[in-house]
């Protein structure tokens, strides 16, 4: 009945309070341990940097977003997408964990649509997918995402966005669509607009999405302009 033992480490910790933290005898550790930042956070800071030096300005948007966020209004189906749903929301905007950051930039650019235009804004966080294989039955995801708002949609701002990171990742360009390197190949997402949308595949996988966003994906944000957005998974390439 206990929500908080997860693991044999809470039940040490339980322990150790019953016992005293005060008691417990302090010792010099045995062994000789040097620390270093995790592969995935790295590569996480040093792709914030490069993008943010491609004249992109980096947001920091919520874990959790609603269930219109994350399907009606981005013209998906809620039973198709596997979003981790949270039990007993309290409000009606933090109703699921978000599955992209696409939604969440969108509603960055909803609050700050009076700026100065363009508006070029970048994400990379992790995103929560259901996944019955893990031992809680969800897994974390890192993404990279970014958006271009202006007058124009600006799909050729995003497209060298791409290019730019695929250049720092020493990914080369495939022409002839192996698995040697990455290419583009046409989607029909139903987010963005028929014939205005690309997979990005790499090494034979499809790492993500980039392209025009649908007009009723924009109008479901209360935005009236052109918009062309990346979302893409940085995992693989660690």
């Amino acid at each position: 009945t206990r929500h908080d033992v997860i693991h044999p480490c809470d039940i040490y910790e339980d322990v150790a309070i019953a016992y005293g933290y005060n008691n417990i005898t302090k010792l010099t550790p045995g062994t000789l341990t040097v620390a270093q930042q995790l592969p995935i956070n790295k590569l996480t800071d040093q792709l914030r940097e490069a993008v943010a030096q491609s004249g992109f300005t980096e947001a920091l948007t919520f874990s959790l977003c609603s269930r219109d966020d994350v399907a009606a209004k981005m013209r998906k189906k809620i039973e198709d997408i596997p979003a981790v749903h949270i039990g007993n929301p309290k409000t009606l905007e933090f109703q699921v964990a978000r599955t992209a950051l696409l939604p969440g930039l969108l509603k960055t650019v909803q609050a700050n649509r009076n700026m100065p235009l363009p508006l070029k804004i970048f994400e990379i966080s992790d995103v929560v997918l259901k996944d019955g294989g893990t031992e809680v039955g969800a897994r974390n995801e890192r993404h990279l995402s970014a958006l271009f708002y202006n007058k124009t949609s600006g799909f050729e701002i995003i497209h060298g966005l791409l290019d730019r990171i695929m250049q720092l990742l020493e990914v080369p360009r495939s022409e002839k669509k192996s698995s040697s390197g990455y290419y583009l190949e046409t989607s029909e997402d139903d987010s963005y607009f028929p014939g205005r949308a690309a997979k990005i595949v790499a090494y034979g996988q499809v790492i993500g999405q980039l392209g025009v966003l649908h007009p009723e994906v924009i109008t479901g944000f209360d935005l009236n302009l052109p918009c062309s957005a990346i979302e893409i998974n940085i995992e693989p390439f660690l």
